[in-house]
């Protein structure tokens, strides 16, 4: 007896964290070109907006009376200051995502990967690095993958592969935080 769900892969969210500089960008555009399937959340920022960028499609452009009260709300799965403005993940797109059975990757530096990790901790991280680099104890210490980052369309093609490869439902109730 199978069913339609039973067939599919459970939703979860992959976190793709990576140095600065390690192509995190690249990577993940050539991955929602080949996997339209996958979302890939919208970040929301305190800076204003450039003159080419839509609200709501390239970053959700906030006052920062706004951005204060969506991380007290619990509204920011993570976030952090870049300079004098601030950057965070909005939390209920992506849990709608979730909920809906979406495959969700979020790209992340290392320090926003670690934030989610104490929140969602059955979440998949996957590191992309650049050749030679090394994770410090405690980013190692929650790997599901590294993926060395020599050659972008084999780094596209692992990480499409372990997106649509088949796990265990994660249990996305059981958020911390």
């Amino acid at each position: 007896m199978s069913t339609d769900d039973e067939a599919r892969p459970a939703a979860r969210l992959t976190v793709l964290a990576g140095p600065s500089g390690s192509g995190r960008e690249s990577v993940v555009e050539l991955v929602r070109a080949r996997s339209p399937s996958v979302w890939i959340p919208v970040a929301a920022t305190t800076r204003p907006r450039r003159e080419s960028e839509i609200d709501g499609v390239d970053r959700v452009f906030l006052a920062p009376a706004e951005f204060d009260r969506r991380v007290l709300d619990g509204e920011l799965l993570e976030w952090s200051r870049i300079g004098s403005h601030r950057r965070g993940t909005p939390y209920p797109p992506l849990r709608a995502r979730l909920d809906a059975g979406q495959q969700v990757l979020l790209p992340l530096d290392l320090r926003g990967a670690l934030l989610v990790r104490a929140r969602l901790p059955d979440i998949r991280l996957v590191l992309l690095s650049p050749p030679g680099y090394q994770p410090d104890a405690t980013m190692a210490a929650v790997l599901a993958h590294t993926l060395t980052h020599d050659r972008t369309e084999r780094v596209v093609e692992e990480l499409v592969g372990l997106l649509g490869s088949s796990y265990p439902d994660p249990a996305w109730s059981r958020v911390r935080g």
